[in-house]
């Protein structure tokens, strides 16, 4: 019937966009479709009111239509509550609810109740109605949770506290026995409505932070004659045991020990968060796990070994979402940032976000290679399809590496340093971290050594495009870089196979001695490339004259001894062609006819007869 499914489905289409108002009038909308649907309208207009049979078990067993009627009345009435609640509140600047207000609140959520009691009853007759027991024990985990949220509204934290517990033992029990899909629903509705309602009652109850909600859970619940957590426990018998048990059991005899404190710098805080501390616990098994795995790893290429962090990335994650849920519900509370356990929870944080930025530059460490990327591997050879021996593959040449794939490798180089230096950076904004003056100059120095593997990085890419220059300009400034950084005289032959944050003083000279390799091999060429053009220009920069580069500047010097072409030269220069015809009209050429007998021009165009002889050619010029 997925009973959880369909309210979870309705509830979040509805309220994603909307409020509980118009969620109530979708619900009444759908009410009156199934009514009209299964004919369980009221009698015709006109005629005298007749109330419908209450649904009975067969009627469920024909048509499961009728368990959507009582759930959408349920879910009315409880949405007209949560509306009248979100108004006043509103209006009154989160005040407390009293009056009025607060009876028709609890009024509606009995109301809501009463649906959700009737369907559990006529669920629990299996043969009549054909339902199965996850369908029961559905419809009694909202039944439950609904009674959970009268005892909330009228601040009876005890029962509340007691029917949420039972109403998270079913969910968390269907949802460890369904299928993924199903068990992501369950696992949802319990994050976002039973669990927060479980942390307020038990702090309104004074039970301790440092309490986990299985722990909760376990002590709260009401096991004497309830037949539905029998059920329960019959199908998981570790359900009323902790997470702690749990990972003790999955974990295979490893042994995992919950820490009571967690130490950042010169500080030692006491864990008082119990999500927090299992997470911890977690992470601190993962490392044990990886660091077994990196020494037994047949694989050795880099994106194996990266892949094995992914085991501790993801409890490092939980943990710093544990810290922060604890300081957010420490400040919803109206705690002071004074407070003694506002300011241990800041220094988790600290810690965790730092370990967990370890990890993550830990695996880019990783995916960068030997030597932190500062070292060019050749490619291994390509594995063919063929099988070939041991022998063979060790007689056969290493191809040679185009440029274009030294250029894509150390693109990737790049994204993973820029990743990192920004994960770098994000530690300098984590809370205690700009007091610490010591602290930001270790931090400064491990950032100077990953810019300079940047700009090494970088200066090879120009290098294979033939820009020289700007290669050593890059190569010089990864040496300012790495020249002035603190760090201890430790080698790294004792650190740990799991590289994390720790960059030693044997790895800063490593990088400085292959720096200064490349500095001066960059400069030779450059110095080969000068002197080069120095003796071309020797034998060619005075094979023009002067007086044919004009527009250059001498940077050389002038040679006055080749100011101009002596002797000069014919050449042929531009001529217009308009010269050539006004020469044209003057010149003599053999066999022209002359226009005068005796060979003169009239003056000023005019003849001896006094008429104004007419100009012909271009600009009034004739021939």
């Amino acid at each position: 019937m997925e009973i959880t499914q369909f309210i979870t489905s309705r509830r979040e289409r509805a309220l994603l966009d909307s409020d509980y108002s118009t969620y109530r009038k979708q619900l009444t909308k759908r009410l009156l479709t199934v009514r009209r649907k299964l004919q369980y309208t009221s009698s015709a207009k006109g005629k005298k009111y007749a109330a419908k049979p209450a649904v009975e078990a067969k009627d469920i067993n024909q048509n499961h239509e009728y368990v959507h009627l009582l759930l959408l009345s349920a879910e009315r009435a409880w949405a007209q509550a949560m509306y009248m609640r979100a108004i006043h509140g509103a209006e009154s600047g989160n005040q407390e609810i009293t009056g009025s207000t607060k009876r028709h609140i609890v009024s509606r959520l009995r109301r809501a109740s009463s649906f959700a009691a009737h369907l559990v009853e006529l669920l629990g007759d299996h043969q009549t109605s054909g339902a199965n027991p996850e369908d029961l024990l559905e419809a009694r985990a909202y039944y439950v949770s609904l009674c959970g949220a009268i005892g909330f509204e009228k601040q009876h934290w005890q029962e509340s506290l007691k029917s949420y517990c039972e109403a998270r033992l079913i969910y968390g029990a269907l949802a460890k026995a369904s299928a993924s899909k199903r068990g992501d629903v369950f696992r949802d509705f319990l994050s976002s409505s039973i669990d927060p309602s479980i942390r307020y009652s038990a702090y309104q109850l004074k039970v301790p932070r440092t309490a986990s909600i299985e722990a909760i859970t376990r002590d709260y619940v009401t096991r004497n004659d309830n037949q539905y957590l029998q059920d329960v426990f019959k199908r998981d018998p570790e359900a009323f045991q902790d997470a702690t048990s749990r990972m003790d059991r999955s974990s295979a005899g490893s042994s995992l020990d919950v820490p009571k404190s967690i130490q950042w710098r010169s500080r030692t805080v006491k864990l008082e968060d119990a999500a927090t501390a299992q997470a911890l616990a977690a992470v601190s098994l993962a490392e044990g796990e990886l660091a077994a795995k990196l020494s037994s790893q047949s694989d050795n290429s880099p994106k194996a070994k990266a892949a094995a962090f992914d085991a501790v990335l993801l409890p490092s994650q939980d943990a710093v979402d544990a810290t922060k849920t604890a300081i957010d519900e420490l400040s919803a509370d109206g705690v002071p940032q004074s407070d003694p356990r506002m300011q241990s929870l800041q220094i988790t944080r600290t810690a965790v976000n730092y370990a967990l930025v370890g990890w993550r530059v830990g695996r880019n460490r990783v995916l960068c290679g030997e030597a932190d990327g500062a070292v060019l591997q050749p490619p291994g050879p390509k594995r063919s399809r063929v099988k070939q021996t041991d022998e063979t593959l060790k007689d056969s040449p290493t191809p040679a590496e185009s440029n274009s794939h030294q250029m894509k490798r150390l693109r990737e180089r790049v994204v993973l340093y820029d990743a990192t230096l920004q994960s770098l950076d994000s530690v300098k904004y984590l809370p205690g971290v700009a007091p610490d003056q010591s602290f930001l100059k270790e931090l400064d120095g491990k950032l100077s050594y990953f810019k300079a593997l940047r700009c090494t990085a970088i200066a090879r890419s120009y290098r294979l495009l033939g820009d020289v220059k700007s290669a050593l300009a890059l190569l010089a400034r990864a040496q300012e870089h790495i020249t002035h950084i603190p760090f201890p005289t430790e080698s790294s032959s004792s650190r740990n196979q799991a590289l994390n944050l720790e960059v030693t003083a044997d790895q800063v000279s490593k990088l400085k001695t292959l720096l200064q390799g490349l500095l001066t091999e960059h400069r030779a060429i450059m110095a080969l490339r000068d002197s080069a053009k120095t003796a071309n220009k020797g034998s060619m920069a005075y094979e023009q004259p002067l007086v044919q580069r004009l527009d250059t500047y001498p940077g050389e010097g002038v040679n006055l001894g080749n100011l101009v072409t002596y002797p000069p030269r014919v050449e042929p220069i531009p001529v217009k062609p308009i010269f050539l015809d006004v020469a044209y009209n003057f010149m003599e050429y053999p066999g022209r006819r002359k226009d005068l007998s005796d060979g003169t021009a009239p003056a000023n165009g005019v003849s001896e007869t006094g008429k104004k002889e007419s100009k012909k050619g271009w600009f009034g010029f004739s021939r």
